[in-house]
């Protein structure tokens, strides 16, 4: 009986464990739905993050991340990257990509939830990108990750062909995301000391204080007098009221915002999160506020757009602060702040070389009154150091956190960047120089030609730097939206170049690029003297005809930038209305259809010269609009240009000129044909008549020279002296 009893209870407990276990995995599965669908994802897509779990708890913590179970026991997380870090992809679109990690910080799964990437879209198909994705499973998120071509070296991750720079963009967006998630959740820890800036508690102004997270500085009237006075001048003007000398001219406050504890508890969740999530890895926030009689902002920075009453010292550096900068707010998140008269927080890249576990300075500069064109000043330092409790254990020096990814990447493309710099170069000397240039036809043709090969062969089926008119509509839509460099600054060459071409278009108007520096314009200009070699027909539309097909590239351009603002993914599928992808970017590997199209457009080329320029580019047309605001007129003309020569008209590859011999800005591809033409007195009518007078009048003078010398030889015949016998 006693041992019937005990088998009862053991079967009673073992039912009941069971019982107790199915009804954890219908919670976890019930509550891990529920979290899925808050966050708006699948439950299979949460499986694909973490293959490993078998329930999920619900979004918490921060930053947020879900709880992934197996036996009821906690395995990792799954979590957003979007959500962690803001994370946003090269085109300044959001890019979120869903992490499973375990509790030993190796990351389970990898899936891209969101992406926008331009490069992505079309002509990269998934399985490239749910390959590269793949190679991070396994991965401990300590150890850093190298990046590197397909198929070149050991170790690394292999980028995806032909997407470098979104590749780079998405391995951040893993790597920050996971490390900041295992950092919150105590998942990786060490020996060594790093800053620990996402560990956030409420904390109140007096507290902040106390502990010296926030510094102090009090400057009374006197103080700030003596200061002035010192150096021989006056802190106000004559007959106006000195206030007392207790009085207080300025209470300075400053601090590290970067830390969540101080930067949150003082601007609001919101509103800290929206600037750390444009941060980098080493970018740091800093807080000043003050009150009293003196800004420590003044008003010259609106002119200037540097800060001249503030600057930070560390050791033997010095920081200023610039306008873009600078953000400033007016009311403060915390309990009892203190009422200000003004408060700002500056950003320092972290490529400036600021360490943050260093102590430094605040300096604030105390002007006087202007006497004699000399402006006395006084200077007053606010010292600061790091508390301990933002210094953890934490494993790896930087856990391959190298800097910003526009510092990898343009580090990672030195020698190119290097090599487009000197290309640009030998341009801007040809351009300045163009008029000794043209007047050598020969040299001129050289110099063309060369250029023309370097820009085809080099910039793009090398560099693959071919700009693009999305280019254009994602620099519009960061104005529009969140407008940070960085994600321009990801593809150096690209960014070189559109820089190149913004200087030149104020100066010279659109033709440098369209007809120097575009590699599919290079490659149709040289495919186009191949046909005339070949004896191809030359076909040159009507001048009334030409001008009505202009505006159908505007049209393109217009229809894509009302895309562009209802759908950037209808944009991008349209923007292959332009070849370069095909022909240079990708050098023809690509479906059939995209192929016969370039071809095509190639095709037209050999009959009429720049065909695709002419009528159909929308990055032509774009760079078209602002070309008439250009501020000098390098391309020389004479009266008799147009009424009645036309012999420039004739000759200009894209029919640029005017049969009144005007030159369209618009459609100028600065070639210097007609220069060249302008120079030579064998082709130009005016110079062509000038030689003939020329000549005319030398013959002539050489006429009337020929008999005087004659005589002269022999003596006149007259006055000759005769003898006779």
């Amino acid at each position: 009986m006693r041992l019937s009893l005990i088998h009862r209870a053991s079967a009673w407990r073992a039912t009941h464990r069971a019982w107790r276990a199915a009804f954890l995995c219908l919670l976890l599965a019930t509550s891990g739905a529920a979290a899925a669908a808050e966050v708006g994802w699948s439950e299979a897509l949460l499986r694909k993050a973490f293959p490993e779990a078998e329930g999920f708890g619900p979004l918490e913590g921060d930053p947020p991340a879900i709880p992934a179970y197996r036996d009821g026991t906690l395995q990792g997380y799954v979590f957003s990257s979007h959500q962690v870090v803001r994370s946003r992809g090269y085109s300044a679109m959001p890019l979120d990509v869903l992490i499973g990690m375990d509790v030993a910080g190796i990351i389970r799964g990898v899936v891209i939830a969101e992406h926008h990437e331009p490069i992505l879209i079309i002509g990269v198909g998934d399985a490239d990108l749910k390959a590269f994705v793949e190679q991070y499973r396994g991965r401990d998120v300590r150890e850093a990750v190298r990046l590197k071509p397909v198929g070149r070296g050991q170790g690394g991750i292999d980028a995806v062909s032909g997407a470098t720079i979104s590749s780079l963009v998405i391995n951040d967006a893993i790597l920050r995301s996971a490390r900041s998630v295992a950092r919150s959740r105590s998942l990786i820890g060490g020996a060594q000391a790093r800053l620990d800036f996402e560990d956030f508690a409420p904390a109140s102004w007096r507290e902040l204080v106390d502990e010296g997270s926030l510094r102090r500085l009090h400057v009374s009237v006197g103080d700030a007098r003596r200061a002035v006075e010192q150096g021989g001048g006056r802190l106000l003007a004559e007959g106006v009221p000195m206030p007392p000398d207790e009085a207080t001219f300025l209470e300075l406050f400053t601090g590290l915002a970067t830390p969540a504890r101080v930067g949150r508890n003082l601007l609001g969740k919101r509103r800290f999160g929206s600037l750390f999530a444009d941060l980098a890895s080493d970018d740091q926030l800093f807080f000043v506020a003050g009150r009293g009689l003196y800004s420590f902002k003044g008003r010259s920075y609106r002119r200037s757009g540097v800060f001249n009453r503030l600057e930070l010292v560390q050791g033997n550096r010095t920081f200023r602060f610039r306008k873009d900068d600078h953000q400033g707010f007016e009311r403060l998140e915390i309990s009892d702040g203190l009422d200000l008269r003004e408060m700002a927080i500056f950003t320092l890249p972290g490529s400036r070389g600021f360490d943050p576990t260093r102590p430094w300075r605040l300096r604030i500069l105390v002007e006087g009154i202007e006497e004699e064109g000399v402006t006395p000043f006084a200077l007053f330092d606010l010292p600061y150091s790091l508390p301990e409790r933002y210094l953890s254990e934490t494993a790896g020096e930087t856990m391959g956190e190298d800097g910003p990814l526009w510092i990898q990447a343009w580090r990672a493309r030195a020698p190119q960047i290097v090599v487009l710099t000197l290309g640009l170069l030998v341009l801007t000397v040809i351009l300045v120089f163009q008029d000794a240039v043209v007047k050598r036809r020969k040299l001129y043709q050289g110099l063309r030609t060369g250029f023309l090969l370097f820009t085809l062969i080099w910039i793009g089926w090398f560099a693959g730097a071919q700009l693009s008119v999305i280019n254009v509509l994602t620099f519009f839509n960061a104005l529009t939206t969140e407008f940070t460099w960085d994600f321009f600054l990801l593809e150096p060459l690209i960014f070189i170049l559109w820089s190149y071409v913004a200087v030149t278009i104020i100066f010279l108007g659109r033709g440098v690029f369209c007809g120097w520096l575009c590699p599919f314009g290079a490659l149709q200009e040289l495919l186009a003297r191949l046909g005339r070699l070949a004896r191809l027909p030359q076909w040159r539309l009507p001048f009334a005809l030409h001008e009505r097909l202009w505006p159908i590239k505007y049209i393109i351009f217009i229809g894509l930038f009302a895309a562009f603002l209802r759908d950037p993914g209808l944009a991008v599928k349209g923007a292959e209305v332009e070849p370069f992808k095909t022909a240079i970017v990708l050098k023809f590997a690509r479906a059939w259809p995209f192929v016969l199209y370039t071809g095509a457009l190639l095709v037209a080329g050999l009959f009429v010269t720049r065909a695709y320029c002419r009528y159909l580019c929308p990055l032509g047309a774009a760079l078209a609009l602002p070309a008439r605001v250009s501020m000098f007129e390098w391309l020389k003309r004479r009266w008799q240009c147009g009424t009645p020569c036309q012999t420039c008209a004739q000759t200009c590859p894209v029919q640029a000129i005017h049969p009144e011999g005007k030159i369209n800005p618009n459609e100028c591809i600065h070639c210097l044909t007609c220069q060249v033409n302008y120079n030579d007195d064998g082709i130009c009518p005016p110079l062509v008549e000038r030689k003939r007078r020329r000549d005319r009048a030398r013959r002539s003078a050489q006429a009337k020279e020929t008999p005087t010398a004659q005589n002269t030889e022999d003596g006149p015949a007259e006055g000759r002296e005769t003898t006779s016998d």
